[in-house]
């Protein structure tokens, strides 16, 4: 009987070793992992004035302060070009280690994410021909429009909810070239990309946006329980107080954006 019962204590002892080398696994640090591995994998899209290429390089608003973080928390940073449609799926498989690219804090994100504090206002726009903008300047006078959206995005969201009609494209550079191409009508971007991508001295200087259509918030996506979302809360408030945060907006034309 004795015997029996030290056979059953070493098997209890065993298992409960196994399972605190579990629980020991899984509470290790985003934070840790990305340092251990030496490189923070940054999804984005293209999308100025946040995140585009120049010379071959990810600039941008957001793209300068990742790299920020990067150089703090001492390893490379690496910008991964996603389908926004999958953005929560490329995180939770570590495809990515962070979204950061002008992300609207909406209930899907933050049910799936943990986010930062937000760091910038927004609002979905209208973008219109300029030589129609004067015939649609309220909801109801672009009901009738057919949009183009990004996949997954706020606008996207916006257009469903006011019942558009809509196509939904890859990216919102790409729903500018539909406005343009006159495949559709108009197109609901970003506020702050509206303000870098369209109008005189742009790419796109025979397109103006109109109506906002909602007021949002940026926030910056980490893995559900992430520690690198507290993190980079904290690097952004040392960052402001710096005055890095400021002269970085300025740069890029978003300084009345920044959330005071």
């Amino acid at each position: 009987m004795k015997k029996k019962i030290s056979a059953i204590a070493i098997i209890v002892a065993m298992v409960t070793v196994m399972l605190a080398g579990c629980g020991a696994g899984s509470s290790k640090s985003d934070i840790d992992y990305i340092k251990g591995k030496g490189t923070l994998i940054v999804g984005i899209t293209d999308f100025a004035p946040m995140d585009y290429q120049e010379g071959g390089e990810w600039i941008g608003f957001d793209a300068d302060l990742a790299r920020l973080v990067a150089e703090d928390l001492g390893v490379e940073i690496k910008f991964v070009e996603i389908d926004w449609d999958n953005k929560i799926l490329e995180l939770d498989n570590k495809s990515i280690d962070v979204v950061w690219n002008g992300m609207t804090l909406t209930e899907e994100v933050a049910s799936a994410m943990a986010c930062t504090k937000p760091y910038l206002n927004n609002a979905q726009t209208v973008v219109v021909k300029a030589d129609q903008a004067a015939q649609y300047q309220t909801i109801d006078d672009v009901k009738g429009l057919k949009f183009a959206v990004e996949a997954g995005s706020a606008g996207e969201a916006v257009a469903e909810e006011n019942g558009f009609d809509y196509t939904s494209v890859t990216s919102q550079a790409d729903t500018l070239m539909e406005v343009e191409a006159g495949t559709s009508d108009a197109s609901i971007i970003d506020s702050l990309m509206a303000g870098a991508m369209v109008g005189e001295g742009t790419s796109y200087a025979d397109l103006t946006h109109t109506v906002d259509l909602t007021t949002e918030e940026y926030v910056v996506g980490c893995r559900k329980g992430s520690d690198l979302a507290a993190y980079i809360d904290e690097e952004i408030k040392k960052y402001t107080d710096e005055g890095k945060m400021q002269s970085l907006a300025s740069e890029y034309g978003v300084q009345e954006a920044l959330v005071k």
